[in-house]
């Protein structure tokens, strides 16, 4: 905390001086609330108004009094207390929490027209007149680590990363060490339960401190603020977390009892009303315009701010409006992310190689003379596939321009022809396979070439038990690249079922390959016998099947045994499945080493759950029900999850696919679209009486 230009002259001899303190429970109780309430609005006045109200020495005698008082009455330590920010024993690994509401991502936008699309294509789904305006909140993008808070009648009990948008780590302890939040919510009108998210970063300034000290050290210095950040955030001892000086802006919000914002500009000026951090460079825009005004601003000025930010997150201020709009897929209809155009540098194509994925697909990567962009140093670069070589004219020797948005592989933006030396010649991916030399092929309509050979190519299995043991499938930990090629090469292995009927003494010959390894590899293996569905199916690594498509697949049907008897037709029509994910599940179920592996996997006693959300009946089956304006039975919430408990669809928008439209009070161009298309709606009561008799 920063010392005050007016502080009395003798307050730094307050620092060490030995407080009184009271001999009766009764009077340390009161004094121990006076001062946590006191250092709380001082943490609030430095962190969040930026106006500090004490000096460091009279932060740090009321924090040695308090500390004080504890220590004498350890009946009076709380959760709450600003004491008890590092206090937390290092743990072995972190657990995993489920967010009660998904944290989404952002669509893109990468221009004012695609700006005014996205504002138009609001309109349009709200019913509105194109030329009529939308208020727009605009906050800057910051790139940290993204982190959810659940707060319980205003005190902090949890905390997690993003992970997967439905599943992330528990950092409730690390995130405790953060100064700037607080342990406790100001005010006395706190809801009974809150998810507030946010992003974690660091300072430049704190960001090259930590890089010095590692330097100094002889540890390897982070790339960059997000991956510092991310990296302190994930310390197993919460000790190392806290003398880093991480920095936290709330934004957002999940879950909520006795809470709603009318708007999102409301939302933050609550936020620091209950003392949290909130990025002051905001702005309330009338129209699309002034969105875009605001943009083109902050592109000059986003490198006056000590921290990192590449763009600038754009939302429909008006809190109904977004619950008009809803979301498609994992993203919000009714917000966007404005991203600034990525740094570019040119280097020179030293070779082109090519790796094979786990579908067996050809991916070219460009190798490069190093280069740093952005502050990571860049070796590769992705070449796509021959037509994308072909169309930039990509040669081994040629200089290029690269570029690097996000934390994505760089990409070969175009060729610097007039720097081209003489004697090169056009690439073209080889004829065979560059790890088992069986001809590829390339499927018509497709534009990756592929290895045909899917049991046999050593490539192809690699990469299919990497990302079988991987973190978002079966989360086999301690089972690496190195290991997984040895136990192919020995012949130990060839599925991922076969991983469950190794034995210790298969492991021990295995190079760099301990006992205690051994073991903790083959416990794993054990605790990823019981799995999800979801988990499982993603783990198979089928094509077109990602973790969104694997979760809807899991729901749908329950069993592994139930999917894997599905037709293409019927997983077609599954809402979110299309026909090319449907034909790809179906022929890999087809296949006879899939249905080996299957065996397999039965006999070694994997029990892949049907996820907690997976419907208990199909009474709503092929249904889809939409909720609009202000329900007074139940939330829109627990109507939309009592829809997909019974084997329906929940969606936001109005279509000719909707079956019935429920209309609460104030409902609003979801119902004047609905009478336009004859969708029948219901009241609650009328929805109520849909209901199976055990609800």
């Amino acid at each position: 905390m920063a010392t005050s230009q007016d502080a009395p002259a003798d307050v730094s001899n307050r620092k060490t001086m030995t407080p009184t303190l009271p001999d009766d429970i009764h009077a340390a109780a009161e004094r121990a609330r006076v001062l946590r309430d006191e250092l709380q609005r001082h943490n609030i006045a430095y962190y969040v108004h930026d106006a500090p109200t004490v000096s460091d020495a009279e932060y740090d005698a009321l924090m040695n009094e308090l500390v004080a008082l504890e220590t004498k009455f350890p009946e009076l330590v709380s959760p709450d207390s600003p004491t008890q920010r590092v206090g937390a024993a290092p743990v072995s690994a972190f657990g995993s929490i489920t967010h009660k509401r998904p944290m989404l991502s952002l669509g893109n936008a990468f221009s004012d027209e695609d700006l005014r699309s996205f504002d138009t294509r609001a309109k349009r789904a709200l019913g509105m007149d194109l030329a009529a305006p939308v208020d727009y909140i605009c906050e800057l993008k910051m790139d940290g680590l993204a982190v959810s808070l659940t707060y319980e009648n205003g005190v902090f009990t949890q905390g997690a990363t993003r992970g997967d948008g439905t599943t992330g780590e528990d950092i409730t302890q690390n995130l405790r060490t953060l100064k700037s939040l607080p342990l406790r919510l100001h005010g006395d009108k706190c809801p009974a339960l809150i998810e507030i998210r946010g992003e974690v970063f660091l300072t430049h300034q704190e960001f090259a401190r930590i890089n010095a000290e590692r330097e100094k050290s002889g540890e390897p210095t982070f790339a960059n603020p997000r991956n510092a950040a991310a990296g302190s955030l994930r310390q197993l001892d919460p000790r190392i977390t806290a003398g880093r000086r991480l920095q936290i802006y709330l934004y957002g919000i999940g879950e909520t009892q006795g809470y709603r914002p009318d708007t999102q500009a409301g939302l933050l000026d609550q936020y620091r009303a209950w003392g949290l951090p909130t990025n002051p460079f905001r702005q309330l825009c009338a129209n699309i315009e002034e969105v875009i005004a605001f943009v083109g601003e902050w592109q000059d000025k986003k490198n006056a701010i000590d921290y990192d930010m590449d763009g600038v997150v754009v939302k429909v201020n008006d809190i109904r409006l977004q619950e008009e709009l809803g979301q498609v897929a994992r993203a919000p209809r009714w917000a966007i992310a404005y991203k600034y155009p990525a740094l570019q540098v040119q280097t020179k194509v030293e070779d082109i190689v090519v790796q094979v994925g786990r579908t067996g697909s050809l991916t070219p990567l460009a190798w490069l003379a190093s280069v740093a962009v952005g502050g990571v140093k860049v070796s590769r670069a992705t070449l796509h596939n021959q037509d994308e070589i072909e169309r930039k004219d990509i040669r081994i020797g040629d200089t290029v321009v690269i570029q690097r948005a996000g934390e994505v592989i760089p990409e070969v933006v175009r060729v610097v022809l007039e720097a081209r030396p003489e004697g090169t010649v056009p690439y073209r991916l080889p004829d065979t396979c560059p790890s088992c030399g069986t001809p590829v092929v390339r499927p018509e309509g497709e534009a990756v070439t592929r290895c045909p050979n899917v049991a046999g190519c050593p490539a192809q299995l690699q990469t299919r038990f990497e990302h079988f043991v991987s973190r978002n499938a079966l989360d086999i930990a301690g089972l690496g690249e190195r290991h997984i090629a040895q136990l192919i090469a020995a012949g130990l292995v060839k599925d991922p079922a076969d991983l469950f009927f190794l034995k210790k003494d298969d492991l021990l010959p295995l190079e760099r390959m301990g006992d205690k390894l051994a073991d903790n590899i083959l416990n794993a293996i054990e605790k990823s016998k019981k799995t999800t569905l979801s988990r499982l199916i993603f783990g198979f690594g089928m094509r077109h099947v990602g973790e969104r498509a694997s979760t809807v697949l899991a729901r749908r049907y329950h069993t592994l045994e139930k999917l894997a008897a599905a037709t293409a037709d019927e997983l077609e029509a599954v809402h979110e499945i299309g026909r090319i994910t449907a034909e790809s599940v179906a022929a890999f179920f087809a296949l006879p080493e899939t249905k080996t592996m299957l065996d397999k996997l039965h006999r070694a006693g994997v029990e892949a759950a049907g996820d907690d959300s997976a419907p208990v009946s199909d009474h709503f089956a092929g249904k889809t029900f939409v909720f609009t304006g202000a329900l007074t039975q139940r939330t829109r919430e627990e109507a939309e999850a009592l829809v997909r408990r019974f084997g329906g669809r929940a969606s936001g928008s109005v279509s000719k696919q909707t079956s019935y439209l429920v209309a609460g009070e104030n409902a609003g161009s979801k119902l004047t679209k609905a009478q336009s298309l004859n969708v029948t709606v219901l009241t609650e009561d009328e929805f109520a009486s849909l209901l199976p008799d055990s609800v």
